[in-house]
């Protein structure tokens, strides 16, 4: 009787700083193409870690998010985090429709006005964080309120209630089995808010995100009431912790590497191409997303996948194919080569990447202009990082000048 493939029982929560999970290192490396089974939800998945791989799932027809609706598939959290009518869980051409809405809200018009905002919440953080004095928590001077606030102005979101909402996406991404009831329940009050709030830029519409996407047209297409209010929810929840993240992985990057640091110091103008490095190179989150379904028999990479089955991809891996990046261990600020896909690929490349990069952009850029001295206030190792979250990030980042 021939054997199936060895099941890997892969609970992902290697939380080492920046390091890169060994347990995706040596399935990139050994089995591509692997079976796993994950702390939640039913059976097993594939997991697809090359690059080629992973662009060919996030892009074949024969691959469908919309088939994980209605499923117990296995994922890294009690509760799913998706709703089930949201465009990460759509399929072309329903979430072609959706997509091409909601770029007209991320026009360049739009971003740079994003760009503008930002740049003057940026400016008083770094003003309060100089007024503090040296030591500062960077997380809690700027990585924590900076995505929070923009996009909460983008969104024209009222300040009273942007802690709570900010406390509800964050208990969704809790991967703790006691958190399920109140995952729950942040959900289901994340959700109601969004309704209500949606519903009035509906009848109102001011100089918003939302509102622009209520009244967005492609010809005579627009978002539904329950299309705008999911990807309100989705703007609120990808658009400010994973930020958050990303700006407190990359400022930790460059204060523990000091040759990177200076060269970024000496050319500012290079920042924009050193932030799609470090965005390839940082681990920004532990395992997986939302998988695929197969609707048809697939061979990748000699690895049979029958209709059905459920397939995980992982972007940290593909980041670091070396098939497709030269060195792919090593980080090179300078280097040129194909996309990374930290923002995801495909149709379900995320939609919230332009707003990103220019955080990242604002933040850091105006970060070693404004503190040319900065540097850790403490031992690199001693820099506690969460690991109760499906993301990479410290939890304190003490800083000096």
């Amino acid at each position: 009787m021939e054997r199936g493939p060895t099941v890997h029982h892969c609970p992902f929560d290697y939380a080492e700083g920046i390091e890169f999970d060994p347990t995706l290192r040596h399935l990139l490396t050994e089995e591509p193409v692997a079976r796993i089974k994950l702390p939640y939800g039913e059976g097993e998945a594939w997991l697809v870690t090359r690059y080629d791989d992973v662009r060919t799932v996030t892009t074949d027809r024969r691959f469908s998010r919309h088939a994980v609706v209605g499923r117990d598939f296995p994922r890294m959290t009690p509760e799913p985090i998706v709703q089930d009518e949201a465009i990460n869980v759509m399929d072309p051409p329903a979430s072609s429709r959706l997509r091409s809405l909601v770029s007209k809200a991320f026009a360049p018009r739009h971003v740079e006005r994003m760009r503008v905002r930002t740049r003057h919440v940026v400016d008083e953080l770094l003003d309060r964080m100089a007024e503090h004095g040296s030591p500062a928590d960077l997380m809690e001077s700027l990585a924590s309120p900076l995505p929070l606030t923009t996009i909460c102005e983008v969104l024209d979101i009222p300040e009273e209630d942007r802690n709570r909402l900010r406390g509800h996406a964050r208990t969704m991404m809790n991967t703790g089995l006691d958190n399920r009831d109140n995952a729950v329940r942040a959900k289901a009050d994340m959700r109601a808010y969004f309704q209500e709030l949606t519903a009035q830029r509906r009848r109102a519409p001011g100089d918003d995100l939302i509102s622009a996407l209520a009244t967005a047209r492609d010809g005579d297409e627009i978002l539904n009431d329950k299309e705008l209010t999911v990807m309100a929810m989705v703007l609120l929840i990808t658009g400010q912790d994973t930020t958050t993240y990303e700006i407190a992985n990359l400022s930790y990057l460059l204060l523990t590497r000091p040759a990177e640091l200076a060269a970024v110091r000496e050319r500012p103008e290079t920042l924009p191409q050193a932030i799609q490095e470090m965005l390839r190179f940082i681990p920004f989150r532990k395992g997986v997303g939302i998988p695929r379904v197969a609707l048809e028999d697939v061979e990748l990479s000699g690895v049979q996948i029958r209709k059905g089955d459920i397939v995980h991809v992982s972007y940290l891996t593909a980041n670091r194919d070396p098939e497709k990046f030269e060195r792919a261990d090593e980080l090179d600020l300078e280097r040129q080569g194909p996309n990374h896909m930290t923002f995801g690929w495909g149709g379900h490349h995320c939609l919230g990447a332009p707003l990103a990069i220019t955080e990242l952009e604002v933040a850091l850029g105006a970060l070693l202009e404004r503190f040319p001295d900065l540097r850790l206030a403490k031992p690199a190792d001693e820099v506690p990082w969460n690991r109760t979250a499906i993301w990479r990030y410290p939890v304190e980042l003490p800083v000096a000048w």
